[in-house]
């Protein structure tokens, strides 16, 4: 993986391209490439850099490379290091170039025999081997489609791919199973990307691909079939992305803008789905959700990442509001540990981008060992986690394209909330506890904005770790999973190892690390075990330890040396971690900012984790 973008037309897609690359940066990458079919002799060109696109764009212009058919693609290194030679495009004997997202799990046997067959490897790639087997076929006198189809057959794995080959100009052949890819229609021209985002600024006529569609492009012409060749129909959609919906404006980075957009995200997502009048709206679940909500005795949550932090919070609302228990799984563990079915437990699944690798296949095996019916909570109308699921409960954040993901959580929180109280009607929720949910989730927008107006303080909090290498968070109850959440936002752009723990653990270990070197924060609202937190807290004062604590306005313990304290105001218990979410994420990204990392794009780290 990471990105990819491809085109046919009548004009110079190159420049076309390179803007789609641009749009997909946010996904996280190493390397960037782009092979072309020149227009005058129709031979393969290709360039490929380890580094960022506007590297390669750099390198185009040097070269003036133009062209009507072209691919390009952003790399997050899987398998090899990353380098130019293991960069996309792969090309075959000047042949064939192959764009891949995904994982071939039989690449080594396929690599093998291919090498028998006397074709040389030049990358580390599961890729590579892609690209010589379509040659394999086309020498065999087979056309690029059937040459790409014969080979999709010989694959284990996930995949999406595009490909071009000089012996059919003005083709492009692409196929997809368990990794997205999106069909942009132009006049006269058809595109294909990895990402509907990498389309708006040349169209909005757009196809979503299936698992198994193989499409046969032209400029002016589209065949889509399945594996064996059979014609298969897709809808056309209009797509209500924006192009400036992916732009940063003012802000520095798109992190920062994202946070800043949380009061917004908060107000769609509660748009429509709650009544003023203090009830939410089944209907915002689908047709039938309460009928079939009706059934469920049980809750199993998977999801991975931030997206997992959201369901152990919401573990404690089911179980305390809802009087129904709930089971939270990090999907890449759940599919292999054999768990327990449960006919009657509803599978909701969490994904801000709704193509993690993990999440579907958790999805897809829960559904094969006989659980209930499933619900996607999701922030990508069409993706295929959406597709897949029973029901689902769209979380109209927004194009989220900083790689740490901030107001997809807080939106994620509030959903899972209201499927709280649709979910306990019956079991503990009485008209009356729902009014008062209700009160409290409409008011989390000017609530957010306050905590946002914080925005200095935090800063200030920012440099005491410029120079620490490691830091320590601390929760308890249903503000644990928060302070997991701003362990992970801090250790994933500011690069310092973070730890969250339980404060009830801090004596059964952790607080041998506390020193005047381990800054310590808290998430200490004035709930019923603040006096243990205080007492946990007083431990690390005792050792030296210097404390950040996110309070409400009658604080835990009074500011002093050590001892750092941010009044974040009354805050109704309820939706306490959507609002205790906010500071940590503006510390984690000061923070970055102070140490010159790269916010947005993190190293190592992808969007969308479309592999296993």
């Amino acid at each position: 993986m990471c990105g990819i973008i491809g085109a046919v037309a009548e004009r110079d897609v190159v420049p076309i391209l390179i803007e789609g690359l641009k749009r997909l940066e946010y996904r996280g990458y190493d390397s960037a490439g782009l092979a072309i079919l020149d227009s005058q002799s129709h031979g393969l060109e290709s360039l490929r850099v380890q580094g960022k696109v506007h590297d390669l764009e750099a390198k185009i212009k040097l070269s003036g490379l133009s062209s009507p058919t072209g691919i390009a693609h952003t790399r997050w290194a899987t398998h090899g290091k990353p380098s130019i030679e293991n960069a996309h495009p792969h090309i075959s004997k000047e042949s064939v170039a192959v764009v891949h997202n995904g994982i071939i799990e039989n690449h080594v046997q396929l690599r093998e025999h291919l090498e028998q067959q006397g074709y040389e490897f030049q990358s580390e790639t599961d890729t590579e081997v892609i690209a010589h087997q379509i040659h394999y076929f086309i020498k065999q006198g087979n056309s690029l489609y059937a040459a790409v189809s014969a080979t999709l057959k010989r694959l284990e794995g996930s995949y999406a791919i595009a490909v071009i080959s000089p012996q059919e100009p003005g083709h492009l052949v692409a196929a997809r199973r368990g990794s997205p890819l999106v069909i942009g229609i132009g006049i006269g021209e058809h595109f294909i990307a990895s990402d509907v985002a990498a389309l708006i600024p040349v169209t909005q006529r757009v196809i979503y691909l299936e698992d198994g569609d193989i499409i046969n492009l032209q400029r002016d012409a589209r065949i889509i079939t399945d594996l064996t060749g059979k014609p298969v129909k897709r809808l056309e959609k209009i797509s209500q992305l924006q192009a400036d919906a992916v732009e940063r404006g003012d802000y520095r980075h798109y992190m920062q803008k994202e946070i800043f957009e949380q009061p917004r995200a908060i107000t769609d997502t509660l748009a429509g789905r709650v009544h003023k009048k203090g009830r939410v709206l089944e209907a915002a679940f689908g047709p039938d959700a309460q009928q079939i909500f009706d059934q469920i005795e049980a809750v199993q949550i998977i999801a991975c990442g931030t997206s997992y932090h959201a369901g152990q919070v919401a573990r404690y609302w089911i179980e305390t509001l809802a009087k129904l228990p709930c089971s939270v799984e990090i999907a890449s563990e759940f599919r292999y540990r054999q768990p327990l079915t449960n006919p009657k437990a509803l599978v909701v699944s969490l994904s801000q981008s709704g193509e993690t690798a993990d999440t579907l296949a958790a999805l897809h095996e829960a559904k094969r060992l006989g659980f209930g019916p499933s619900l996607a909570i999701c922030n990508v109308p069409e993706s295929s986690l959406v597709r897949a699921s029973d029901m689902v409960f769209m979380t109209y954040a927004g194009p989220e394209i900083g790689v740490a993901s901030t107001k997809a959580f807080t939106t994620q929180l509030l959903s899972l909330l209201m499927l709280t109280v649709i979910l306990g009607r019956g079991h503990g929720i009485t008209s009356k506890v729902e009014k008062r949910i209700v009160a409290a989730m409409l008011s989390l927008p000017q609530l957010l904005e306050k905590v946002l107006a914080l925005n200095d303080a935090i800063a200030a909090w920012a440099e005491a770790f410029a120079e620490k290498r490691h830091a320590l968070f601390l929760g308890r109850g249903i503000h644990y999973p928060i302070a997991m959440e701003g362990a992970l936002k801090l250790k994933e752009i500011s690069y310092i190892h973070a730890e969250a723990y339980p404060a009830g653990e801090l004596k059964h270990g952790p607080l041998a690390l506390v020193d005047a070197e381990m800054p310590v924060i808290a998430v200490a609202p004035n709930d019923a075990l603040q006096e243990k937190l205080k007492s946990n807290l007083q431990e690390v004062h005792a050792r030296g330890g210097q404390l950040f604590i996110l309070a409400n306005h009658r604080a835990i313990m009074q500011a002093s040396d050590y001892i750092n304290v941010i009044e974040l105001g009354e805050v109704d218990e309820i939706i306490s971690p959507i609002v205790y979410t906010i500071p940590l994420q503006l510390l984690a990204y000061h923070v970055a900012l102070i140490k010159g990392t790269d916010v947005d794009q993190p190293r190592n780290l992808a969007k969308s984790v479309t592999v296993e």
